[in-house]
């Protein structure tokens, strides 16, 4: 018989997560050329409860980003982690981080993606940064891609609904796993493939033009199919190069709840949740589901799939399941449709800024439905707390509302662990201060540590310890069971 767990795991592994396109910077340095994230301005009179949409526009609007001169386009600055990375990660070791989770800028290692060639002073980069993260006692969990898809990939090719595309990130894919062989344990592929439409420029880099209105859905699964198949491939070259290495894949949860228990919303939710879940099944299950073909059929949805797709699909599936988790929504039957993330704020939750609505449960709740489904195991890749900082006179940061969110959800993975689900590592989304990959700001902050740095870039850079720094670094050392 199994014996009950009584904590977390010893070799647990407790840290945080950023991106590239939201901390490095240097856009133009060292040979680095132009992503996708570097064409989202920030706009002060932005309405942060209703964000539908994460950069992008149309391919006349993406070629005027780039030669915009009056726009602030914070993602090209980050917080300048190109250069401060050593003191920025000194700062997570006297944390006691045992892992930490960031990503590779594609367009440091192939400018415009088509290259022959890798940069290599983009590779410079992350060796030194890699090693560093070694040196201070962290695994280093490096996502291959996170919304930073080289421009030229987009405004050339179109993206990942193009399949030259995948032979691309096939081959950017093949120099990270031959370079970090031995180094890294751990790779997730591509960040949150399921967040769209949200993210269809980041994520798939199509733009809102690329095909009429009526035909963009079915572009779009084209492109998350071209995706797929490039993970598998993806996914095979690693077990070839370094067998050691274990694969993921990584979702957004978006797992929502019925608005009220009248049929109709009940199974209106599970067919949305079971459309989140469609990403997944692919990529652990390997196949598509025919509920998914269903869904494509009756809205005139055609994929091209070419011969040796689905086997690849069936013989190169992912081994852990990362996740993402902020909050979650509520769907009724007679107000939303079957639109990804579309759904209804939960009035026993409370409003925030962003109108991501903390559900301590909802972390629980999602972690066993994802065990029970595949039975593989999962990584909190992401989940923390954006908020208004205030900074007192004497320089410090009260930030309980970010402890008790911290607190609140990591008894709720502790419960999920406790009926036995596998978590591999939590990663806190932002543990220093960085710019928001939804609306483009800073004063949007989640970290433990904090970047003395506006919406516009000002600000001296200075680094200092929230309240929280050292509540988590107490949490970190009880190995979970410290949450006071």
């Amino acid at each position: 018989m199994k014996q009950l767990p009584n904590g977390f795991p010893k070799d647990f592994l407790w840290g945080g997560a950023v991106a590239a396109c939201q901390i490095e910077g240097a856009y133009d340095v060292d040979g680095r050329g132009l992503s996708t994230s570097d064409i989202h301005v920030y706009d002060k009179n932005l309405d942060r409860a209703h964000i539908e949409k994460e950069g992008g526009g149309t391919l006349q609007g993406i070629k005027n980003a780039v030669s915009d001169t009056e726009g602030y386009y914070p993602k090209r600055y980050g917080i300048d982690f190109y250069h401060t990375y050593k003191e920025d990660l000194a700062l997570l070791k006297e944390m006691g981080f045992k892992t930490f989770r960031t990503s590779i800028s594609w367009s440091r290692i192939f400018p415009n993606g088509d290259e022959e060639e890798p940069n290599e002073a983009g590779l410079k980069f992350y060796d030194d940064l890699i090693d560093e993260i070694i040196k201070d006692g962290m695994e280093p969990i490096i996502t291959m891609v996170h919304y930073d898809i080289p421009l030229h990939l987009v405004t050339a090719y179109g993206g990942f609904a193009n399949r030259k595309v995948m032979d691309f990130f096939v081959k950017y894919a093949k120099v990270l796993l031959e370079r970090y062989k031995g180094k890294v344990k751990y790779w997730i592929v591509c960040n949150q493939i399921n967040l769209v439409p949200t993210v269809s420029f980041g994520g798939l880099g199509l733009y809102d033009d690329q095909t009429t209105p009526d035909k963009m859905e079915e572009l779009m699964y084209q492109a998350v199919h071209n995706q797929f198949v490039a993970c598998a491939q993806v996914v095979k070259l690693a077990r070839e190069i370094d067998p050691d290495a274990k694969m993921g894949t990584m979702l957004a949860d978006g797992t929502m709840y019925p608005a009220t228990c009248k049929p109709e919303d009940v199974v209106m939710t599970m067919k949305k949740n079971r459309m989140q879940y469609f990403f997944s099944d692919v990529q652990l299950r390997g196949e598509y589901p025919v509920y998914a073909l269903r869904y494509f059929e009756e809205r005139n949805i055609h994929l091209v799939m070419e011969e040796g797709d689905e086997e690849l699909l069936k013989n190169h599936t992912m081994d852990f399941l990362a996740l993402s988790y902020y909050y979650t929504r509520i769907v009724d039957s007679t107000k939303n449709s079957m639109k990804p993330f579309e759904g209804e704020q939960n009035p026993y939750l409370k409003p925030t800024p962003w109108e991501w609505r903390m559900d301590s449960l909802g972390l629980y709740h999602s972690l066993c439905q994802y065990w029970d489904r595949y039975q593989k195991p999962l990584l909190i890749a992401e989940n923390g707390l954006g908020a208004l900082d205030t900074v007192e006179s004497d320089g410090s940061i009260h930030d309980e509302y970010r402890i008790e969110y911290y607190r609140e959800h990591i008894k709720s993975l502790k419960e999920a662990v406790l009926d036995g689900v596998e978590v591999i590592a939590y990663c806190a989304w932002g543990p220093i201060d960085l710019v928001s990959s939804s609306s483009a700001e800073m004063s949007k902050r989640y970290g433990f540590v904090y970047v003395d740095r506006d919406d516009f870039g000002n600000g001296t850079q200075k680094r200092s310890r929230k309240d929280s720094f050292y509540w988590y670094k107490k949490v970190i050392a009880s190995n979970g069971e410290d949450l006071d």
